[in-house]
């Protein structure tokens, strides 16, 4: 029997069509950069792809050969050649010239605004920005809302905060990174997923499973790279403006430009306003349903290329104020109120160095950050104080061949932590060197990225990260992926679970802080199909976590308490997600997703699943475009399924009696009329309205010994409308 299944898969193995594989570059007589989304056509048999941001493209070619390729991209010259059956499994080098002193042409395609990528040995989920437009989508938290993989929820009732999760696991297992520079770490990952609104962003890959160990070792359910926009691709002048039924308005402006007549300096520069001051009260509890404030980020950014040289540097900061809990008409007696204070300001640097042996080249990346938090619930309070310094060196080389290529570096990590919660305090110096290896082989079918990283903790000693991944393309439509690793972060008990301070439980703090580390193992099976011209595709996988030791916070053991401590070998999640993409017809996309979660831990002495964690959740996605383009339509349906909620004691002296939640719907939609360089944009959440009856218990008597506001498992606020209007300028208009 044995061996019928390996002569089975023998068979499939070598059965498929081969490949043709190469880099596309552009030249404009002096220098050569890779071109991305450079399209390369079959005309016979109608096969076309795009090529990556490093310029590679991988082709399957047909059978019935010889046919004419075309290599086209926006301002360059086209290039056609002939394939035969002899250049099967060659690789292949392309260089454009320049189409400057030549007429314009511009070819136009549809690509989709949501995709994996098939090229990248790892699972790639971009959301591209014709995907940001379809929600609300004024900060990174909204930019989620068309998005099975990633799930976004309210932490508390009273402060506004928002966290995602990957795989059910909390968004500190997911490493945040923006543009490869770590973002949203430390003191930042409690409020900061609303400071940098969506208009800045031009495109979001999302990753599940370790990713590579260049990016480091805290990637434990995956990572989520944030690409900004560049300088010389983005709008010359770009304003939104926005408001919803809640009183929240906003203004983002930015804008990009060059600096020398030579074209090598570029400058952006991105402005962002909010604010929400007006107070609701819907559910009549006595608190506001969203706190008031305000937040004012700035970015800016310089872009430098030469012809040995490239680097990027620039800024980040901002300032966000929230006012919460109870509402000003409460105030003559006393008072729950929640002040949260956020300040931050960092800058980075990445330079990149090409040697003259082809294929060589020395990227340095840097990064500083300073970080406060401030925040009251009630009679609480909290103070937390971060400066952090990052840097990553890596050298990129080839064994003989670009099919075989690796990569060497060092990296540092300095953290300085002061974290003070009422009278406890979690104050410590990180200092974290550490050094990596990988190495990349890209065949005709097989690709394989294996790498090893070894860093040492000031505090915690030693730590290895051996990471492996693979893709193999069983045929011209169908690729399969297998991932595995380990990955490891130290937690910050306090800003990690700040929301818990909206409870009068009190805190039991860890014996002693260790290190955080798990292993992920997954796959994945993307097919492909042909749907008459159009393609969609299925893509399912499955990815299993668990965790040597994990820091879990136990709201089962006592009723009175959160306590927090130490598990070894009883702590896992399972993933299992299937998404298909349908082209319906040329102007009409549907997205279906079904994700099951199974997030266990061990909870008042027995293994139970996490709460706030639901086990199913459904999803569907419509998106419309009138074939001239003047109108998108966008309908988005998720259903949440049931999850686990802690058991609470009531001013009665009883026990809550409704341990699971229920299953609701959550349906937004939004419609857009593209008038020459202004959108006009019109939309809802939660269209039906539903909202969680009591997520506050005891909310007459915030400073009882039974008041709890983080028992949220569904929207708080109802329905909400917002309206706004977008202004480009493009580039090519300057001249």
């Amino acid at each position: 029997m044995k061996y019928l299944i390996w002569a089975t898969l023998s068979l499939s193995l070598f059965s498929v069509n081969a490949q043709m594989k190469g880099i596309v570059l552009g030249s404009d007589n002096q220098t050569k950069k890779p071109i991305f989304r450079a399209k390369i056509t079959l005309l016979s048999s109608n096969i076309g792809v795009y090529t990556e941001e490093d310029g590679r493209f991988e082709l399957i070619l047909p059978k019935s050969l010889p046919d004419t390729m075309v290599i086209s991209a926006f301002g360059y010259n086209s290039d056609t050649l002939v394939v035969t059956k002899k250049d099967r499994f060659i690789g292949l080098e392309v260089i454009l010239f320049s189409d400057q002193l030549l007429p314009e042409i511009v070819v136009e395609a549809r690509r989709a605004s949501h995709s994996i990528s098939r090229l990248k040995t790892l699972q790639v989920e971009e959301i591209g920005a014709g995907e940001l437009r379809k929600a609300a989508c004024c900060n990174l938290s909204e930019s989620f809302e068309t998005n099975a993989s990633i799930d976004v929820n309210i932490t508390d009732a009273v402060s506004g905060a928002k966290r995602i999760q990957l795989m059910g696991l909390d968004g500190v297992y997911t490493q945040m990174q923006m543009e490869n520079i770590p973002y949203l770490r430390g003191l930042e990952t409690a409020f900061g997923l609303t400071a940098m609104p969506g208009t800045w962003i031009e495109s979001i890959q999302i990753t599940k499973g370790t990713g590579n160990v260049v990016n480091g070792f805290e990637s434990m359910a995956g990572l989520v790279n944030l690409e900004i926009k560049k300088p010389k691709t983005m709008e010359k002048f770009y304003l939104n403006s926005y408001v919803n039924a809640m009183g929240r308005t906003e203004l983002n402006l930015n804008g990009g430009l060059s600096l020398d007549s030579a074209d090598k300096w570029s400058m952006g520069w991105f402005v962002h306003g909010s604010t929400h001051p007006i107070e609701m009260d819907y559910n009549n509890d006595g608190f506001r349903d969203m706190p008031n404030g305000y937040n004012l980020s700035v970015f800016n950014r310089f872009d430098y290329q030469g012809k040995n040289m490239e680097s990027r540097f620039g800024f980040n900061a901002y300032v966000h104020d929230k006012i919460g809990g109870q509402i000003s008409a409460l105030r003559d007696q006393p008072f729950f109120d929640v002040q949260i204070k956020s300040r931050n300001i960092d800058g980075f640097a990445k330079v990149g160095i090409f040697m003259k042996k082809p294929y060589n080249s020395i990227g340095l990346v840097s990064n500083f950050k300073y970080h406060t938090v401030d925040a009251l619930f009630g009679t609480r309070t909290f103070r937390g104080e971060e400066a952090r310094g990052y840097f990553n060196a890596i050298y990129d080389g080839i064994f003989g061949t670009t099919d075989h290529k690796y990569k060497l570096g060092a990296s540092a990590v300095y953290s300085n932590f002061i974290q003070r919660l009422d009278s406890l305090n979690d104050d410590r110096m990180e200092i974290i060197p550490g050094i990596f290896g990988e190495y990349t082989y890209t065949g005709t079918r097989l690709s394989v990225i294996a790498g090893i990283r070894g860093d040492v903790h000031n505090l915690y000693g030693f730590q290895y990260v051996p990471r492996l991944h693979m893709k193999y393309a069983i045929s011209e439509y169908t690729d399969f992926r297998l991932t595995g690793g380990k990955g490891w972060r130290v937690p910050n008990y306090m800003i990690d679970n700040i929301s818990l301070m909206a409870t009068s439980r009190s805190w039991t703090a860890p014996m002693e802080t260790k290190p955080e580390v798990s292993w992920n193992f997954g796959g994945s099976i993307v097919q492909r199909f042909k749907l008459g011209k159009r393609i969609g595709n299925i893509a399912i996988d499955f990815y299993h976590t668990f965790f040597e030791n994990q820091l879990v916070i136990d709201r089962d053991e006592a009723y009175d308490q959160i306590i927090f401590r130490n598990l070894e070998d009883r702590s896992f999640s399972n993933s299992l997600q299937a998404e298909l993409s349908l082209p319906v017809s040329k102007t009409i996309d549907i997205r279906f997703a079904y994700k099951y979660l199974d997030v266990r831990s061990e909870f008042g002495g027995e293994l139970q699943q996490r709460v706030m964690i639901p086990k199913h959740r459904g999803f569907v996605n419509i998106a419309y475009q009138t074939r001239n383009k003047r109108w998108e339509y966008d309908l988005t349906c998720s259903v949440i399924g049931q999850v686990r909620l802690p058991q609470n004691l009531l001013p009665d002296g009883t026990y809550t009696k409704d341990n699971m939640s229920e299953v609701y719907p959550l349906v937004s939609g939004q419609f857009t009329h593209v008038f020459k360089k202004w959108d006009f944009y019109l939309g809802g959440e939660n269209i039906f309205n539903y909202r969680q009856s009591n997520p506050i218990i005891d909310a007459q008597n915030p400073f009882s010994q039974t008041f709890d506001a983080t028992r949220v498992w569904a929207p708080i606020f109802g329905a909400n409308v917002y309206l706004g209007v977008r202004f480009a300028i493009d580039q090519k208009e300057k001249d």
